[in-house]
């Protein structure tokens, strides 16, 4: 049974898509061990709450440095011992020492196709705000590892999303959620809990 950290933000929408992906048998031999945010508000730690799965909340603001947070963070998550971390809307640079105690077990979902609207800036709403911004035609979802550095790591899962005419970027974030992160998040850990991902010189291959 492959034991996973989700790690999130806000409301935790891609974590309840998890959570329901489990219930329906969609994401099989996987089990969320505990949920972590950096925000004491965050609903995600009451969907955690909801469906008896611990609920941690470690916030910056409660650290006197960056780097005692980051130390802090790292020990937790090593204390928990996951399988697998998921950044399900974690808006917090994971630290060096945690990339490096657990590589290529830390997975994240970011709102574009990579490698556009990607790096430094580019998260949240303000993807799509860049998205329209540019004019452009296809957006969409990205599922990939987690290295050292911004959206960088190996690529496992895309899905494309067509940008509409009359877009707003909270009606471009909620379409690009509905079909493609909730879709494709489930089923990259669907596919690492079935052994079925591995890395190779920096790409991930895709057992059939």
């Amino acid at each position: 049974m492959l034991r996973l950290l989700v790690c999130v933000s806000g409301g935790g929408t891609n974590l309840q898509a998890i959570f329901d992906a489990i219930d329906a048998g969609k994401i099989r031999n996987a089990e969320i061990a505990a949920v972590i945010s950096n925000n004491p508000g965050a609903y995600a730690l009451e969907r955690a709450r909801q469906h008896n799965v611990e609920a941690i909340c470690l916030s910056p603001k409660s650290f006197e440095s960056r780097e005692a947070f980051n130390h802090a963070l790292t020990e937790k998550v090593k204390e928990i011992a996951p399988d697998l971390i998921v950044l399900a809307g974690f808006l917090v640079a994971v630290p060096a020492e945690m990339i490096e105690a657990f590589p290529n077990q830390i997975i994240n979902i970011h709102p574009s196709l990579i490698p556009a609207f990607c790096g430094v800036g580019f998260y949240g709403l303000h993807v799509h705000e860049g998205v329209l911004a540019r004019g452009a035609k296809v957006t969409g979802a990205t599922v990939h590892f987690v290295d050292n550095g911004m959206d960088t790591g190996p690529i496992i899962l895309q899905k494309a999303v067509e940008v509409q005419q009359g877009d707003t970027p909270k009606s471009l974030q909620q379409r690009v959620m509905e079909e493609a992160e909730w879709k494709i998040l489930p089923q990259a850990i669907d596919l690492i809990a079935q052994g079925r991902v591995t890395v190779v010189d920096g790409k991930t291959i895709i057992a059939s």
